[in-house]
């Protein structure tokens, strides 16, 4: 497991009035600092602890988003009233409804 392919982000805390950051797969973990490098080299020592001690416990370390393979398909459950105007709004335009849901997601 190498814990550089985890997705990490770095931001402001104006509340802490320090940079913050974090791990997408770990979203209970951060880290603050003074600059935006040792924010990052924080939670990297962080994430790298904690995987360290999942796998000395068995317990399943999460997989780097980065590693993960997508289907390009989701599922998502919506009221009838919104499938039935989206569908209407698909038709109108001649494209499928995937095609406008597609766009829509991308916008």
């Amino acid at each position: 497991m190498n814990i550089k392919h985890y997705t990490y982000r770095v931001t402001w805390s104006t509340e802490d009035g320090e940079h913050v950051a974090l791990c997408a797969e770990f979203p209970s973990l951060s880290w603050l600092a003074k600059t935006p490098e040792a924010a990052l080299k924080g939670i990297q020592k962080v994430v790298a602890d904690v995987v360290s001690d999942m796998q000395a416990s068995g317990e399943a370390v999460p997989e780097a988003l980065a590693e993960k393979r997508y289907s390009g398909e989701f599922r998502v459950r919506i009221p009838p009233q919104l499938h039935r105007a989206l569908a209407l709004t698909a038709a109108e335009q001649g494209v499928s409804l995937n095609r406008l849901a597609s766009a829509k997601l991308a916008a």
